[in-house]
């Protein structure tokens, strides 16, 4: 299994590292507060540096605000090159919960992808809540993670992750994807927040 370098080291970045470690992969957790960075890598198993150290992971997930990217993706450059650069990442406009941040017409992942045009970047995550990756379930249903990109063997390998670690995975097509990937994170966020469905809960694919 691949190595997989979390950027982040909140609720998100928490669970998808223990997906990682159940799927046997080396873990690296970078983040800002490298004394935070290191104590999730010391539950997971893995290793905690603070955001500016090397990426080890062949796969490097974005488990961060989408408004840190920007920072993230100028700092690291051309390290990102040939990396599988994973947006867990949703466009939200925290303010008012009331509208995306990104163009209508584009995606989060897409200008990721354009802001990084050597990495290989997929679209995964955005859709689950901590708690249903965690759990492996969301309400009575098994925890599904939708997976998006352009790259058909980045995909398989984010996928691959997945499917190791016990969750179902599902191919959502072509990175343009992510757009309708986001806008479903969006709605289930906001239904969360306004207090009409838990945050351990979320949508389910059946089928």
């Amino acid at each position: 299994m691949s190595a997989v370098t979390i950027i982040g080291a909140g609720s998100l970045a928490g669970a998808v590292g223990a997906l990682a470690r159940k799927a046997g992969a080396e873990i690296q957790v970078l983040a800002r507060d490298g004394e935070k960075a290191s104590t999730l890598a010391a539950e997971l198993g893995g290793r905690g540096a603070t955001l500016g150290a090397d990426v080890t992971g062949e796969i490097v997930v974005l488990a961060v605000p989408y408004d840190a990217v920007a920072g993230i993706l100028a700092q690291y450059g051309e390290a990102l090159a040939g990396k599988i650069l994973v947006d867990a990442t949703n466009p939200v406009d925290f303010a008012t919960f009331d509208d995306l941040v990104v163009p209508a017409d584009s995606s989060a992942a897409r200008l990721i992808q354009d802001a990084a045009p050597q990495a290989r970047v997929v679209k995964a995550f955005n859709a689950n809540f901590g708690a249903t990756l965690a759990t492996g379930v969301a309400g009575a249903q098994p925890t599904t993670v939708l997976v998006a990109g352009d790259d058909a063997e980045a995909k398989q390998a984010v996928t691959d992750l997945v499917v190791a670690a016990g969750l179902r995975a599902v191919d959502a097509g072509a990175l343009k994807r992510a757009r309708e990937l986001e806008a479903l994170a969006f709605l289930q966020i906001t239904l969360a927040a306004a207090g009409k469905t838990p945050w351990t809960g979320g949508f389910s694919l059946v089928g």
